[in-house]
């Protein structure tokens, strides 16, 4: 049985598909962000999370979200675009009954506006819910 604490989140880094040498940015951070999420992410990384104004191609997007910070569709569009091709966003949004809960609906009817597609939800935390968005692949021709 693994202690509770920092093993709990590595694991969570784990699932959210973090290997060793990814270039994650986050966007959306302040106060109410998970820490330990982070701490383990950039333990798994083996380095430090990017913030906003990061120039590079990105392999995974952290992005916090609340209730009231805008346009989700319109968020997603500028974050999507130093994603690499097979690239993930996350959006990280409060958990039912914290402050800045967002209604997995309005994820739902964002994502395909914009050309995405929601393929996973997990617990990323005490207080934080993730909902993992690619690109689909049937948009994508491979020869």
């Amino acid at each position: 049985m693994v202690a509770a604490g920092d093993a709990d989140q590595s694991s969570v880094a784990e699932r959210l598909g973090i290997k060793p040498d990814m270039v994650v940015q986050e966007i959306g951070w302040d106060e109410d962000v998970d820490d330990d999420l982070r701490a383990a992410i950039e333990e798994q990384i083996g380095g430090d999370i990017l913030d906003e104004d990061a120039d590079e191609v990105i392999d995974v997007v952290l992005l916090w979200w609340r209730e009231d910070d805008g346009d989700l569709g319109d968020t997603l569009i500028e974050v999507r675009t130093p994603l690499n091709e097979n690239g993930v966003i996350w959006v990280l949004t409060p958990k039912t009954g914290q402050p800045g809960h967002v209604e997995p609906s309005e994820i739902a009817e964002a994502v395909p506006q914009v050309g995405l597609a929601q393929t996973a939800n997990i617990n990323a935390g005490p207080k934080w819910a993730g909902t993992r968005l690619v690109s689909p692949k049937s948009s994508k021709t491979k020869r």
